[in-house]
């Protein structure tokens, strides 16, 4: 199958990163409002908006969030007349949470209304790392290109990390609890438990290939994490550690052994762990840098992490 006559949107970052890294930038003629990366797609025109203000606090965006789904509306609105000029072949959605992209439901709500195209829906719903591989090698099949060399050097990437975690004994592999938001607390769940693992570090909680959970301040004392890596959906470093600070005035902050051993960090969720692509077996070397800095020097501090006081 040729890629002549393609005209893909992508909805979600995450999905754009997998079509850029298949070659397939020159053919994207659309993007979500929170499609950033590669920096080549910038100039593609913007078929999305969010209802709500993602400058607000995380328990404020937390709140918007909750009051516009018990509403049953859309955190986000598709522009039709943008999608109806771009006669898109193909439309890349998610059908796993109402919170991170335009749901499959609303895409296919709008292409009910376009009259000169009828766009090919793929939908993305991964929840492990196997998951996303297979989901790059799936928008490869539909879209007629190969990614078999793209899969294998992401996979040699984070099989390398786990080769040289394997001779990590038990006892030097930290408790890890990773936050993926802030107020009210959220641990990241999906293919972040088992990166964890493969970077040298064990997950607090049995919440690999599942929803992220809301936890109590009790459960994180209980387990008194060893590590406490901070990585909010769609925070960077900057905003990142703005909104942890706030967390260090808890009365009981101080008791947490990630806190008395400075082990604490920040890392730029937006960019790497909350999007499953390829930017994930970045996220895999993030995670070793920071659990085994004598193992590992990847050099992603300042980038892709750094420590909450530093």
């Amino acid at each position: 199958m040729s890629n002549f006559g393609l005209r893909i949107v992508s909805l979600i970052p995450s999905a754009t990163e997998i079509v850029a890294a298949l070659g397939l930038t020159a053919v994207l003629v659309g993007r979500s409002h929170e499609c950033d990366y590669p920096p080549e797609i910038q100039n593609r025109q913007v078929c999305t908006q969010a209802r709500l203000n993602s400058e607000r606090s995380s328990a404020e965006i937390h709140r918007d969030v909750t009051d516009l789904l018990i509403s049953a509306s859309s955190i986000y609105d598709l522009k039709i007349d943008i999608l109806e000029r771009l006669q898109p072949t193909h439309i890349i959605t998610q059908d796993q949470c109402a919170v991170c992209a335009v749901s499959l439901a609303d895409v296919e709500r709008a292409i009910g209304q376009l009259i000169n195209s009828h766009p090919q829906i793929i939908s993305l719903q991964p929840q492990t790392l196997n998951d996303v591989w297979n989901d790059i090698d799936r928008v490869a099949k539909i879209l007629g290109v190969e990614s078999l060399s793209l899969i294998e050097k992401l996979q040699a990437r984070v099989q390398h990390c786990q080769q040289k975690t394997q001779a990590i004994p038990a006892s030097a592999r930290p408790s890890v609890a990773c936050i993926e938001w802030i107020e009210p607390l959220m641990l990241a769940g999906n293919w972040i438990p088992e990166m964890v693992k493969i970077a040298g570090g064990e997950p607090i909680g049995e919440f690999s290939g599942t929803a992220s959970p809301l936890i109590k301040w009790e459960f994180l004392l209980k387990a008194n994490p060893e590590v406490i890596i901070f990585m909010p959906c769609g925070f960077d470093l900057q905003r990142t550690r703005a909104e942890a600070m706030l967390l260090t005035k808890h009365p009981q902050w101080q008791k947490l052994a990630a806190v008395q051993n400075q082990r604490v960090y920040i890392t730029d969720g937006n960019w790497y762990f909350n999007r499953p692509g390829p930017r994930l077996a970045d996220s895999v070397e993030i995670l070793a840098e920071i659990f085994h800095p004598e193992i590992y020097q990847y050099s992603y501090r300042g980038s892709g992490w750094d420590f909450l006081n530093s």
